[in-house]
């Protein structure tokens, strides 16, 4: 179990994630953090990243093990193609 409220993690995700977006930016793509709901981070990833057939590996891989390493074990990170509407809707 997560030992932060979904908003106390909200800062903290956003800087391990910035930490992160030059792996993003050097093929083109960039993301959107949307939100945290019951500690799963959601973001859309846009730019080349959006189509790209290898950013799920660069999600789950190298965003999400940030996550895990500099917040808490127990995170995830989805991408949300849909975007705040989809985010809205969960």
């Amino acid at each position: 179990m997560i030992p932060f409220s979904d908003d106390e993690l909200i800062e903290p995700v956003k800087q391990s994630l910035s930490k992160q977006l030059h792996i993003l930016h050097k093929d083109g793509g960039d993301l959107e953090f949307l939100g945290i709901k019951s500690g799963i981070v959601y973001v859309q990833l846009t730019g080349a990243c959006s189509s790209c057939i290898a950013s799920n590996t660069t999600l789950k891989h190298s965003l999400e093990k940030h996550l895990k390493l500099d917040i808490h074990p127990e995170l995830s990170i989805v991408n949300l193609r849909g975007g705040i509407n989809e985010f809205k809707k969960l």
